[in-house]
């Protein structure tokens, strides 16, 4: 693992140095910090109700001269998984391969699934410059690097080696960032795995002599919302006024250096 960090911390500092040296000012980094709020689907924990941490830093790249198209990659550690306060017995009855823990009250029947990620997500970004509005789509490759599973309040033997959960997680992503003042802004993302995190096998009893087995491919699903300071960005007080005198735009507008 610690292998694995360097190296993605070696490919970000080779990243940076290159486009500073290719076109000087333009890459620009930022810091992100906020929260997700996730879910799982296939586990019947239904609801973006597991909260976890959204932490970071990113680089942004314009791609064309008017300078409101950029490709953005980022190195975000993030929780994911599931929650759920009250569950009833029934749940825990139907997980194939679980192990039931014994009867409590039912305020403690709770879930919990702690799913934690390293993530790289690579993006294409679209800025509307009449309103600072920041529109993006893409992908992302993560490494689970956390797991762990409760359930009834006792904690099962699950990490990231022991295999339930697939190491790496493939989601594809999209996101709004809304300008807030000067170099801050609030992102708020949607993501889902393109591919299961885990296969699982759900038993159903029918009778006492029959059990029905259902397949589930369980994804991560969730919503961040995030805020966002970019770093060597410069920005202006927005002084565009239409014939009433009423601002047009938003109230801070970017600074787009001259490179000719």
């Amino acid at each position: 693992m610690k292998k694995f960090l360097l190296h993605v911390l070696l490919l970000f500092f080779g990243l940076g140095v290159s486009l500073h040296h290719a076109e000087a000012q333009r890459f620009i980094g930022f810091l992100a910090a906020g929260a997700n709020f996730s879910q799982i689907e296939g586990d019947d924990l239904h609801g973006f109700t597991k909260v976890g941490a959204n932490a970071g830093v990113g680089l942004k790249l314009p791609v064309n001269r008017k300078q409101n198209m950029f490709i953005t990659l980022e190195l975000l550690y993030g929780q994911k998984g599931s929650y759920k306060k009250y569950v009833p017995q029934a749940f825990f009855d139907t997980i194939a391969g679980a192990v039931v823990a014994p009867n409590v009250p039912f305020k403690k029947t709770f879930c919990k699934i702690d799913l934690d990620y390293v993530q790289i997500p690579l993006m294409f970004r679209y800025e509307d410059m009449r309103t600072g509005v920041t529109f993006g789509a893409g992908f992302s490759w993560s490494r689970l690097v956390r797991a762990r599973e409760l359930y009834k309040g006792y904690t099962y033997t699950t990490d990231a080696r022991s295999g339930t959960y697939h190491t790496s997680d493939w989601s594809f992503l999209a996101d709004v960032d809304i300008r807030l003042y000067k170099n801050l802004s609030l992102a708020v993302r949607w993501e889902i795995s393109m591919v299961p995190i885990r296969n699982l096998q759900v038993g159903f009893v029918m009778d006492q002599n029959n059990i029905e087995w259902e397949p589930r491919k369980m994804r991560n699903h969730l919503l961040s919302a995030r805020l966002c300071y970019y770093i060597n960005e410069k920005y202006e007080k927005n002084t565009k006024t239409n014939a009433k005198g009423d601002r047009v735009g938003p109230n801070w507008i970017r600074v787009i250096p001259d490179y000719d």
